[in-house]
């Protein structure tokens, strides 16, 4: 069977590793974005079968913003597939969907580390679609988007919903351990001990994962990047508006306000520390 004409909205390191693997791997691809050399091809989105859509959902003092996500779907051909790789608060692909009724959209979340990003687009250690409806079509859509993806050890179709969950539990999860390595760190270093011994010895632990050992790296200190700072917060306010417990609230703020101060302190990351919290942020106490 002829190949899908496969389309991408977004070539930040997300969106372009993605779109790199899958010229690799000899699909034809149409790459749009805001550079200078993708942004001519706006007009071609349309008649992309498959359009993997890669912007920034940025969480700022406001909230979860999804405006530039609502503001490119509508790029996507009628009866096309949108697949979503950006992150997402849970239930918003089936509000996207139910506002974008030309096309299908899924979510299929990425997984990808900013160091290691081209080896992680080439070889995915799952791959997940969310559909926002369990019915005969979605199922079909969701396996030929399968079919076109990465080989992966593990593939599975959800709920949109539970793809959602599952980007953000892979996120708080690695923000958590990141500021917990911090405290391992600072307590091995108050006995004098030698922490790159002792981190040898925690990556042979099967019982731990070994992702996020690292309390810094070149930049400073904590959990920084593009995701673990804005999907940290969102979480805690998605927690905050389900769940009614005072006692949760306080300890993921307290780790929060943990991982600000090392990120602070050490100069990590301030620039996107600023675009959650405002200008010349503080710590929330």
């Amino acid at each position: 069977m002829k190949k899908p004409l496969i389309g991408f909205i977004g070539q930040g390191w997300i969106g372009k590793n993605y779109a790199d693997d899958f010229e690799h791997r000899g699909y034809s691809v149409i790459r749009y974005g805001l550079e200078d050399s993708y942004s001519k091809n706006k007009e071609t989105i349309p008649y992309c079968d498959i359009v993997f859509i890669a912007v920034p959902t940025p969480t700022t003092q406001e909230g979860f913003d999804d405006g530039i996500l609502r503001s490119v779907i509508p790029l996507v051909g009628k009866g096309k597939i949108a697949v979503i790789k950006s992150t997402l608060v849970i239930g918003r692909t089936k509000i996207l969907q139910d506002a974008n009724l030309d096309c299908f959209v899924i979510h299929s979340p990425e997984f990808l580390s900013e160091r290691t990003a081209v080896h992680d687009a080439a070889h995915p250690d799952r791959n997940i679609i969310g559909i926002p409806k369990n019915t005969p079509e979605y199922q079909e859509i969701a396996q030929t988007v399968m079919g076109i993806l990465p080989k992966s050890p593990f593939n599975t179709i959800c709920s949109s919903d539970e793809a959602e969950f599952i980007k953000y539990s892979h996120n708080i999860h690695g923000y958590i351990q990141v500021v917990f390595s911090n405290l391992l760190y600072d307590v091995s270093k108050s006995f004098d001990m030698d922490w790159s011994s002792i981190k040898k010895s925690l990556e042979k632990d099967p019982m731990m994962s070994h992702r996020y050992l690292d309390p810094f790296d070149a930049k400073g200190r904590g959990a920084g990047g593009h995701c673990f700072i804005k999907d940290f917060e969102a979480f805690i306010e998605l927690f905050n508006s389900k769940i009614h417990d005072e006692k949760s609230i306080l300890m993921l703020e307290a780790i929060r306000n943990k991982n600000l101060e090392l990120l602070i302190s050490s100069g990590k990351d301030t620039d996107l520390v600023e675009r959650v919290y405002g200008k010349g942020s503080i710590l929330k106490k």
